[in-house]
């Protein structure tokens, strides 16, 4: 019996231009809620930031696993956070303005996402769209708290490689490259996997009760911790090998598409 669906937002949940079909999904979601599904995004954009996409009423509804699955929120209230420690983070950063002086390295606390005061227009805008509390530091160097998370942001597409370099830290954080742009930062042991696990604990719901949709190279761990996996026909060849079901793609409201089949079977 399903109870527990979970769905990666960028590339998977939002369309391309990164909204979804919320009349369907309205639609989706009471059908699910008669059933006694719960529905959770599960996500690397800031866990505000996915109030704001989903609006007050349907935010309050589901579970957020945000901030890159370091965070569980749920009606305004975060119920479970790991974050990195503050010399761990503050290394990280040093090492990363080491390997080059280009990326646009996003470093968040439990207070706000942190930018480079000297970062393009065009880049913090792009950041928005992820971070909903996002302010601007001199020196990131100057942050005193603990790491929600830190990701980078390459337009260079270098990520795969900068992963490696960073390959020294790999027993203090965990570290990820989703894509060739973007790599995401957390505490050790801390990845979309253990985070659903952390959430199937807290909802006393089994993993052989759950479907996890994604696209990505760091929704991997995330199929990992369901019974049934579905990757987008968008999704990285590597990913789709992955997975259990292939369904159409964000742009072709996959997700929904297959939630629909899946709840009425």
């Amino acid at each position: 019996m399903i109870k527990l669906i979970i769905s990666d937002m960028d590339g998977t949940f939002l369309n391309s231009d990164s909204k979804f079909n919320q009349e369907y999904f309205k639609k989706i979601h009471e059908d699910m809620k008669r059933m006694y599904i719960t529905f959770a995004a599960c996500t690397g954009k800031q866990c505000e930031r996915v109030e704001k996409i989903f609006g007050e009423e349907l935010s309050s509804d589901i579970w957020i696993l945000g901030d890159s699955a370091t965070r569980i929120k749920h009606k305004g209230n975060y119920i479970y956070q790991s974050l990195l420690p503050n010399k761990i983070g503050l290394d990280i950063i040093a090492k990363l303005n080491e390997i080059a002086d280009d990326y646009v390295i996003i470093a968040c606390t439990p207070t706000a996402a942190y930018v480079k005061n000297t970062t393009r227009d065009q880049d913090i805008k792009k950041a928005r769209g992820s971070y909903e509390i996002l302010e601007t530091l001199e020196n990131l160097a100057d942050i005193t708290e603990n790491f929600v998370k830190i990701t980078v942001y390459d337009p260079q597409l270098r990520s795969f490689e900068t992963v490696k370099e960073l390959a020294i830290f790999q027993d203090r954080a965990y570290v990820v490259a989703s894509e060739a742009a973007w790599i995401d930062i957390s505490n050790l042991n801390v990845h979309k996997g253990t985070t659903v696990a952390q959430l199937q604990s807290i909802l006393n719901i089994d993993k052989s009760e759950t479907i996890a949709f994604g696209d990505g190279f760091n929704d991997i761990e995330l199929f990992s911790q369901a019974g049934i996996s579905v990757a987008m026909k968008n999704a990285f060849e590597e990913v789709k090998i992955q997975a259990d079901f292939i369904t159409k793609s964000n742009d072709e409201d996959g997700v929904l598409r297959a939630i629909e089949k899946f709840i009425t079977l």
